[in-house]
């Protein structure tokens, strides 16, 4: 079956997926996703259960969400960490790992398959984000995905990932878009999405300097675990305080049941939020 796509992808297995939501996503639905890598239960949901199963517990965690807010159409998300931070440097120093093609191309299979965008998330360690960004960008011609940029992985300092918080500036922010406003242009896309993570002060540097696209949806995610009333903090101070565009909200099955009394917050709580978080991703 051929795609109706303007442009090939120049990989004809990726040609060979279909899958062509059309137009902006937000503000008319809510993106819901499930996080992780394929090769790690330890890493998020995505990866936890075996494919159908995984699938099946998304679209019924939907339906909370879909009652909690009827007039909001949800559209379902796979986010797959595609660029993963590691504590060894690797061959080139980068401290990051890249999924193979083969890893790739099954998260965007299932994507296509159950009509779910696909979030592609770079932890780039000490890579330079331009070529971690151009290592995705012939998954990116494909409507139906999108990009995630995770400041903790940003070592700026030189710091091994997982030792210390890393850090974006608004310059990094806005390459990003930028790389993805070129694709959207050239490729004739509709808007790609672009999740930021964020759940302290110093993971984003000079908010205000981040440059708006009309190619481009910026959701700021606040990703932080914990007690609901620790998240609710994060969000007010971090998110609702430093606006940039678009809201995003992160749950998480394991974690935010770590410390003793804590839960998982239900979707009245997070959607009772100041803004209504437009992005929700579980891991």
């Amino acid at each position: 079956m051929a795609s109706n796509r303007a442009v090939s992808t120049g990989d004809s297995t990726l040609d060979s997926l279909t899958y062509a939501p059309e137009g902006a996503i937000l503000p008319q639905k809510r993106i819901f996703a499930y996080y992780g890598n394929p090769h790690s239960k330890k890493m998020g949901i995505l990866g936890k259960y075996p494919k159908e199963e995984m699938l099946d517990r998304l679209d019924r965690e939907i339906k909370n969400w879909e009652k909690a807010d009827p007039a909001t159409p949800i559209q379902p998300a796979l986010h797959l960490v595609a660029i993963s931070a590691q504590g060894a440097p690797g061959k080139d120093g980068g401290y990051r790992m890249r999924m193979s093609d083969k890893t790739i191309k099954k998260v965007l299979k299932w994507g296509n398959e159950h009509k779910a965008i696909v979030f592609l998330d770079i932890q780039r360690g000490h890579a330079p984000l331009g070529p971690e960004m151009e290592f995705l960008g012939k998954y990116l011609k494909l409507p139906f995905v999108h990009l995630g940029i995770d400041p903790e992985f940003s070592m700026v300092t030189g710091a091994k990932p997982g030792t210390k918080i890393g850090s974006y500036d608004a310059a990094d922010v806005n390459q990003a878009v930028q790389f993805l406003s070129r694709m959207v242009k050239e490729y004739k896309l509709p808007p790609k999405v672009l999740v930021v993570h964020r759940f302290t002060q110093g993971m984003i540097k000079n908010y205000k300097n981040i440059k708006l696209d009309p190619n481009v949806q910026i959701v700021m995610d606040m990703d932080g675990w914990g007690p609901p009333v620790l998240k609710k903090d994060s969000y007010h101070d971090y998110i609702q305080k430093e606006p940039v565009q678009y809201t995003g909200f992160k749950l998480f099955y394991d974690n935010d049941f770590r410390k003793q009394g804590s839960r998982i917050m239900t979707p009245e709580e997070v959607l009772a939020l100041t803004p209504k978080p437009m992005y929700i991703q579980y891991q």
